[in-house]
């Protein structure tokens, strides 16, 4: 097959995160991506895949199997479904697919899966922390004028099936924020939200910090990219392994701010723990000061497609 730019067809259900990874690993391997967006029918769309047989007139949406990939690369547990029906259909398809997929992993040609899913096998290559699309280098449309300041980007997710994310959590970050501050007159802090940060937390941190930070919530271009290439160290909320892994991309230091987890979860800590040995994050609130450390910076997404050509030459489409 053509390794050089093989027709991709990038999987997922739409969510923000699934498209992130997928898309960082489908660039890396080619510039003839197509992103496709399972919807499948009741009770599909509610069942862990390995259940129920797959059958075609289960999606909802049109597959065009008139031009079909070389490659697909799926994410989430909606998107298992097409890749193994079309890895049925077409045997000559390589299906890869991003995280654990709950069923066997016989079913795909390879699966990335992070460390911290402890998921491992002949097939299955393992990557530190979230797969992203981000690159080495800036390509944000945005340029604040920072007339040369230590730039503090705060990046605020909310709450979800592990975290709980309240307004006195909120109420705590922005106090250790204010302290930082006044501590640290030089330092500019850039704030940003995402989809998942309520509008209760949002005005709460308006109130607070909005005298001497700069916020982003939700409206106009988010500086989200600018944040990743020109900031001197980050905060970030502990609910969203995806922004702590795309920081990594900076080389800055990450402290990350503990949210309350609403149970015990091996998998978080797993991830957690593995960013600090690897000297990537520090906890926020055994600090009050933001010290200056180096570590190697990641890019997982070129690093396990270079792994995905060599398998790819070694003939992996032809012996599956």
């Amino acid at each position: 097959m053509n390794i050089n730019n093989p027709k991709i067809w990038s999987i997922t259900d739409g969510s923000q995160g699934m498209i992130s990874q997928t898309k960082g690993l489908s660039f890396e391997l080619s510039n003839n991506v197509i992103e496709i967006e399972t919807k499948i029918i009741f009770p599909w769309s509610k069942i862990q895949p390995g259940i129920l047989p797959i059958f075609k007139w289960i999606f909802r949406n049109k597959i065009p199997e008139k031009d079909l990939p070389k490659i697909i690369i799926s994410c989430g547990r909606k998107s298992v479904y097409l890749s193994m029906y079309l890895k049925k259909k077409y045997p000559k398809i390589i299906n890869i697919h991003i995280q654990n997929p709950k069923v066997s992993n016989k079913n795909f040609s390879l699966i990335v899966a992070p460390n911290h899913d402890n998921y491992k096998g002949e097939n299955i290559i393992n990557s530190v922390g979230a797969l992203h699309p981000f690159k080495s280098n800036n390509n944000s449309k945005i340029n604040y004028d920072v007339n040369n300041a230590r730039i503090v980007s705060c990046i605020i997710g909310g709450e979800n099936n592990h975290y709980k994310f309240s307004e006195n959590e909120a109420n705590e970050l922005c106090n250790k924020i204010i302290r930082l501050k006044k501590n640290n007159k030089e330092l500019q802090f850039l704030i940003i939200t995402s989809r998942r940060t309520s509008d209760k937390i949002k005005m709460l941190l308006y109130n607070k910090i909005s005298s001497f930070a700069e916020l982003w919530l939700g409206k106009g271009e988010n500086p989200y990219n600018f944040a990743l290439f020109n900031s001197e160290y980050f905060i970030i909320t502990s609910d969203s392994t995806s922004m702590i892994s795309e920081a990594t991309i900076s080389g800055k230091p990450i402290y990350v701010y503990k949210l309350p987890l609403k149970r015990k979860s091996h998998r978080i800590n797993r991830f957690h723990d593995e960013f600090k040995n690897l000297n990537i994050t520090r906890d926020l609130l055994l600090t009050d000061r933001l010290d200056s450390w180096t570590y190697t910076k990641l890019n997982e997404s070129k690093r396990i497609a270079g792994i995905i050509k060599e398998r790819i030459i070694e003939g992996i489409d032809e012996s599956r």
